[in-house]
């Protein structure tokens, strides 16, 4: 997947740069800009990041800074593998 160019900088939705100079409004804010990239001035805020449904809390990390707060939130329910359900039990003859 091709990078963005660097002379654009990273991507910042209108509304998190106008929140980003505000720190106090960002404590357990809802975010639907899954497409914008952490800035490391959201460090140590608690967000609710939208996936879909419902809003998934996240607690923005020094580790976090650089990615999307899109790859947090995921939009897809994890099932369990129909393979592991049924390994204890032993099928056919004896």
């Amino acid at each position: 997947m091709p990078r963005r160019s660097i002379w654009k900088g990273s991507f910042l939705d209108a509304f998190l740069l106008r929140m980003k100079k505000k720190r106090d409004l960002l404590l357990n804010r809802k975010i639907w800009s899954r497409r914008s990239s952490i800035s490391p001035e959201f460090v140590d805020c608690s967000v609710r990041i939208y996936n879909g449904k419902t809003p998934v809390r996240c607690k923005i990390t020094e580790g976090k800074v650089g990615h999307k707060f899109g790859e947090f939130a995921f939009t897809r329910k994890r099932r369990p593998s129909r393979t592991n359900i049924g390994l204890g039990r032993k099928r056919g003859k004896k």
